[in-house]
């Protein structure tokens, strides 16, 4: 992420800046539809209910809300849960993010049978989180995930060379 999209995330996350949302999503909403993507309904990524009392809210559903709003299909914020406490991403290498994810999600069968959703979050670092949300909403009988994120996070790894 840099300069002015860190800021931004930064201030939505940590700050309740909560007016950054909208700007934000309009930049999603023109993705989707430069690409052409069709959807069925769009999804947050769930906080952990523990992260969501602390923060009082969750910035990728302020994300995604006027995203469907903007596509005109359903925001569907419950279809998709954490069913399982994670730790914070911030800090852990690629191999423990992806171990830290597996099982997190869970989805309702009845709610995506043969749907294709449109998967919002704030920040994709190394993409364990979005997988582990993807997976279980194709587990659930979705036809199709596309995943979308306001910026791409970079995991600093001095033992790999790559990323500084």
């Amino acid at each position: 992420m840099a300069g002015s999209v860190r800021q931004a995330v930064h201030r939505l996350k940590y700050r309740r800046d909560w007016a950054l949302a909208d700007v934000l999503a309009v930049q999603l909403l023109a993705v989707v539809k430069a690409h052409g993507w069709e959807v069925d309904a769009v999804v947050p990524v769930p906080l952990s209910a523990a992260r969501h009392r602390e923060r009082g809210y969750n910035q990728a559903a302020l994300l995604a809300f006027p995203v469907a709003l903007g596509l005109g299909v359903p925001y569907r914020p419950h279809g998709l849960r954490r069913v399982r406490e994670t730790r914070s991403q911030v800090g852990l290498s690629r191999a423990e993010r992806w171990a830290n994810m597996q099982g997190a999600f869970a989805a309702l069968p009845q709610q995506w049978h043969g749907q294709t959703i449109l998967l919002i979050d704030d920040v994709m670092t190394t993409g364990a989180t979005m997988h582990a949300a993807a997976k279980a909403l194709k587990e659930a009988g979705a036809r199709r995930v596309f995943a979308l994120t306001v910026a791409r996070a970079v995991l600093r790894s001095p033992a790999f060379g790559w990323g500084n």
